[in-house]
């Protein structure tokens, strides 16, 4: 609890205690109804003076304002009856304030628990200087210094391991309870906890570029993407609040005037106009307007707590809505580890013809590449390649040893008018052309991960009705992945703007309220993952492009992940939807019996405060998602 609510819990004591002992007092008429007057203005002065404001500022219909009317109305009734009993109106006010100190500590608890499933800032980082170790702020390291991380520390900022060896807790970052190991020459990323071990670390990154940074920021910034439910939420009670106002002021007048111009008899004002008040303190919406947001923001921690970073509540919503489901395939479903698993039609030594390969691939970063570098297995000098020309989709050209090397698929060949040999073997097929001469190809082969066939099965269970490959490889590749892991359909060979052309044909046809969204590393789908209705980036740690392009961040490279980020936006989603339904269920209900005088001033706004509570802890169960 923090001061403003220890505060709070004061007021409301105080007043309790007051109002109980100013009904053994006896004074008269006039000192009576000062003391409560005094003890209404104690218990509700902050709620007078935001209704105050809100006429001021031209916002009048809030939950301040109905809450002042009310009062100040049944004050004046008190008045008007001739009696100094002001009670009503101070325990409305009383009741109204336990309401919010209630809300005010769900709330807190609810960023409480988000906070502390998140709590992977470093609070220091440790220099070596003078053969001592010196506390330093994280923003205060610059890029290439060395840093030691002890064990039960956190990892203050990226870099990469230059002595010691431990084991690492990643699990506040991914999701994944079991420690990786760390050793010389290994990638460290920020917010993780050295468990054993001292490791000397140098830094790739500013703390403001960091891992750990991104991933807070997008966390405390996701509440700035409002979800259509919430704009919902605000559009209603603009509407809404107005309208009670108005409904309430006609059940103060119209009964009365009915009864004494048409029926002739007694028009009861006090009892209509009390009757008016009462109505406008059960109507104050604060349960929808307070419990939607917090939904949203428990669902984005809940998901944050298993390495799901979700952008904002808007996308959340929409991640709930996605019945079609597009993947990249290499580095997604795919290990993206590639080995060369066979070498054919070589009209020179097969050693010559990795050389040529492996140096032109030199320059790129692409796992493809990496792989036929590593069959090489000798040092590479850089120096000997000249006017290297990447052609997207196709493959590389390049001068090596004065001769000009060409280095990609099938349609690289096709486009030099080089006749080459067709290969069917399953795996990327790699050609070689020296000097507008065909020279043979390279089979590279990739690995299916463990846990994709497993994925694609979860996804069809939380109602995905077609899963779809987009890959650049050839037909063989793409259709005997898609068997092996049950994938609904594939569309192969195609460029990275055939990619793109085709997300935006499956989106156009999509059937009504359905979404799709694309699954990719995050690096080389940038433009799909911006096109689709979801992008979700995986496996991507550190990655800016998947950060920037993606709507969704999974911490690690699981593809069962996705499954259990669409559960968990189904999940938050159906809790909206239930504290939409009792809302505004029992304020209907609510309103109807005090237009009748069945409920008084006191049930009304229990039922108020009852109401805002049970959506509160309700929208708490969004932070914790049962594991299937």
């Amino acid at each position: 609890m923090n001061k403003k609510q220890k505060k709070m819990l004061i007021r409301i004591l105080i007043t309790s205690i007051s109002l109980i002992l100013i009904q053994f007092i006896n004074t008269g008429l006039v000192i009576k109804s000062f003391l409560y007057l005094a003890l209404y203005f104690f218990i509700g002065y902050d709620i007078l003076n935001k209704a105050f404001k809100g006429i001021i500022n031209k916002q009048v219909f809030d939950e301040n304002f109905l809450m002042t009317i009310a009062t100040l109305g049944a004050i004046g009734l008190a008045i008007f009856s001739k009696k100094a009993d002001f009670i009503e109106a101070i325990a409305v006010m009383l009741l109204y304030q336990i309401g919010e100190l209630f809300q005010g500590y769900a709330v807190n608890k609810s960023r409480g628990n988000i906070a502390k499933l998140m709590d992977i800032r470093p609070d220091y980082a440790n220099i070596e200087l003078n053969g001592k170790l010196e506390k330093t702020n994280p923003d205060e390291v610059s890029i290439g210094s060395t840093i030691v991380v002890k064990p039960g520390e956190k990892v203050p900022l990226d870099g990469i391991v230059l002595s010691g060896t431990s084991n690492i807790d990643k699990s506040a970052l991914t999701g994944e309870s079991q420690p990786v190991k760390a050793d010389i020459g290994d990638e460290i990323i920020s917010g993780s906890i050295n468990i054993q071990g001292v490791l000397k670390i140098r830094t790739t990154k500013k703390f403001q570029d960091s891992t750990v940074s991104k991933i807070l920021d997008l966390v405390e910034n996701a509440s700035n993407r409002k979800s259509k439910s919430e704009d919902f939420i605000k559009k209603f009670a603009r509407i809404y609040t107005p309208l009670v106002c108005y409904l309430a002021l006609g059940l103060a007048i119209v009964p009365p005037l009915v009864r004494i111009l048409f029926l002739g008899v007694d028009p009861l004002f006090s009892i209509w106009i009390y009757r008016s008040l009462t109505f406008l303190v059960i109507s104050c919406p604060c349960a929808l307007v307070i419990s939607i947001p917090l939904t949203f923001f428990a669902g984005i921690g809940g998901a944050s707590r298993e390495g799901i970073l979700i952008k904002g509540s808007n996308y959340l919503e929409t991640l709930s809505k996605v019945r079609y489901v597009v993947f990249d395939k290499t580095g997604t479903l795919t290990e993206g580890v590639f080995k060369v698993s066979a070498i054919h039609n070589s009209k020179i030594n097969e050693e010559d013809l990795l050389y040529y390969t492996a140096i032109v691939e030199s320059a790129s970063n692409h796992p493809i590449s990496k792989s036929l570098i590593q069959a090489y297995g000798k040092e590479i000098d850089i120096a000997k390649v000249l006017d290297i020309k990447e052609i997207p989709g196709l493959g590389i050209t390049a001068i090596v040893d004065n001769k000009e090397v060409l280095v990609g698929s099938d349609k690289l060949m096709k486009e030099f008018d080089i006749n080459y040999i067709e290969c069917n073997s399953t795996g990327t097929v790699i050609h070689i052309a020296i000097n507008n001469s065909y020279m043979g190809h390279i089979v590279v082969s990739d690995i299916i991960k463990k846990t994709s066939k497993s994925a694609i099965e979860q996804l069809k269970k939380t109602g995905i009705v077609k899963t779809i490959i987009l890959t650049g490889d050839k037909e063989k590749v793409a259709k005997n992945v898609a068997i092996e892991l049950g994938v609904d359909n594939y569309y192969s060979q195609l460029l990275p703007q055939d990619k793109v052309k085709k997300i935006d044909e499956l989106i156009n046809n999509l059937p009504k309220n359905y979404k799709l969204a694309f699954v990719g590393d995050g690096i080389n789908d940038a433009p799909v993952l911006s096109r689709s209705d979801i992008g979700i980036a995986m496996g991507s740690i550190g990655s800016d492009a998947a950060i920037e392009a993606s709507d969704v961040v999974l911490m690690d490279d699981n593809p069962m992940k996705i499954a259990r980020a669409i559960k968990i936006s189904k999940n938050c989603l159906n809790i909206v939807y239930q504290n939409i339904a009792l809302a505004l269920g029992i304020k209907a209900i609510c309103l109807i019996l005090g237009a009748f005088g069945i409920v008084n001033m006191y049930l009304a706004i229990f039922s108020d405060v009852g109401v805002m509570i049970l959506a509160i802890l309700n929208a708490t169960r969004a932070l914790f998602n049962k594991k299937q």
